[in-house]
């Protein structure tokens, strides 16, 4: 399939034109998240399955107005939060996001070792370290043009999920019916788990990277903002992002879907509903679904830790760089821009240092949860409000669409991180 593009008159494979909405959607389904999406199938079986197609437009909004930012205005979310916001406020949040970021890179590394153990026997600990240095190395050392090309094919690592549903029998007439009319009832567990989903699926450092990332785009195409191209090209380039970001959080959700789907058909019914990490549900999968299951299962961790662990170091950096004036981007050298490569290095160092220390991993990741709760919806009412202004985006302010279902996600997410605290107190 192609599509012609109306600034050059040329046409363009679909294909070629998926990029940092494909690369957000799939790093949305971390290791982390996989545990989430597990847990909710595993204890609550098919009823869980509604989440991912609620949230499923309530992302694809939220995500487009974060690329619809960086491509009209030429600057990542973090320097326009610094142009509309003071700068005390945007200085809490990125810090913020940084703490979380790293607490999840460190859950995000470790159940990449302890997938490597189960499949090798070795040792987890020794696995980790080298994800982590080796996922460290290609960010530092790779530029950016050649680096994406990597990150789109480790997207393909999310296909194991969806191969393991064929090695499962799967009653699809009543996947169906429970995703349409979930029988479940609203307890506090019940309620955890769906916040967890929406905290999962919704997450900041996801808006940071899509917005970033076409900016880096952007520069690698030597190309201008959409306030300064003309209007046949700048419509090319925002039915581009639309296509990437509706095919990127389609894929992101689909994967989560069968994530969940799977654990609910094997562990659910197989009376295995306490699951709590990503490495435990694949080793949970082996005598009830079989080797292949197991394997494939497992293999996917580390794909998607891969996909996923840049992801979350780049997002943090790009956060604290543009809101402080630095010079950001995967595409200059550690030479060119130490400050934002510094950032890089420490979250990825003080992640080793988290999977090390005596913190108890579930304990962790929890708190990295509430966190990314609790910030998000700051950070998705001001890209609301910096997408709005005409003083920033010009004649390309969101639509009404985006704008209706970008507050609605905020809502959705205000109301999750109330019942979160709800729950806690």
């Amino acid at each position: 399939m192609n599509r012609v593009d109306p600034a050059s008159g040329e046409r363009q494979p679909l294909l070629r034109r998926l990029g940092p909405g494909l690369i957000t959607g799939a790093a949305d389904d971390d290791p982390s998240g996989i545990a989430t999406y597990s847990q909710a199938g595993a204890q609550f079986g098919l009823n869980m399955l509604w989440t991912v197609a609620f949230t499923y437009p309530l992302m694809v909004a939220i995500q487009l107005i974060s690329a619809r930012i960086g491509r009209v205005t030429g600057a990542g979310l973090g320097a326009n939060l610094r142009r509309v916001f003071p700068a005390p406020v945007v200085a809490v949040l990125v810090a913020l996001l940084f703490v979380a970021n790293t607490i999840n890179i460190g859950a995000d590394i470790a159940a990449m070792g302890a997938a490597a153990q189960l499949m090798t026997g070795w040792s987890a600990a020794a696995f980790t370290v080298v994800f982590a240095l080796g996922s460290l190395g290609l960010q530092l050392f790779v530029p950016y043009h050649r680096y994406v090309r990597l990150l789109k094919w480790l997207t393909l690592a999310l296909f194991a999920y969806v191969g393991v549903v064929f090695t499962v029998h799967i009653d699809w007439p009543r996947v169906v019916a429970r995703t349409l009319s979930p029988q479940i009832e609203l307890t506090g567990p019940a309620l955890t788990v769906i916040v967890a989903v929406f905290g999962t699926t919704i997450s900041p450092y996801l808006f940071f990277w899509q917005s970033s990332e076409e900016v880096e785009e952007l520069e690698a195409n030597h190309g201008a903002d959409l306030l300064h191209e003309s209007a046949p090209r700048a419509e090319q380039e925002l039915a581009r992002i639309r296509w990437d970001t509706f095919t990127g959080m389609a894929f992101s959700n689909l994967v989560a879907f069968f994530i969940i789907l799977t654990t609910a058909v094997t562990l659910h019914e197989a009376g295995v509903t306490d699951i709590q990490t990503s490495a435990q549900a694949a080793e949970a999968l082996r005598p009830i679904a079989g080797p292949l299951a197991f394997a494939l299962f497992a293999l996917g961790i580390i794909g998607t830790g891969f996909l996923a662990v840049p992801v979350l170091a780049g997002s943090a950096a790009y956060a604290i760089g543009e809101a402080r004036g630095w010079k950001t981007g995967l595409e200059y050298s550690p030479r060119d821009a130490g400050a934002f490569y510094a950032v890089i290095v420490a979250a990825m160092l003080l992640a080793i240092g988290v999977v090390f220390s005596p913190l108890d991993p579930i304990r962790i990741l929890f708190w990295s949860a509430v966190l990314n709760g609790v910030i998000s919806v700051p950070i998705m009412a001001a890209m609301m409000i910096v997408a709005s202004r005409r003083q920033e985006m010009g004649r390309y302010v969101a639509t009404t669409g985006q704008r209706l279902f970008g507050w609605t996600a905020t809502g959705v997410m205000a109301l999750a991180v109330a019942a979160m605290f709800a729950f806690m107190l």
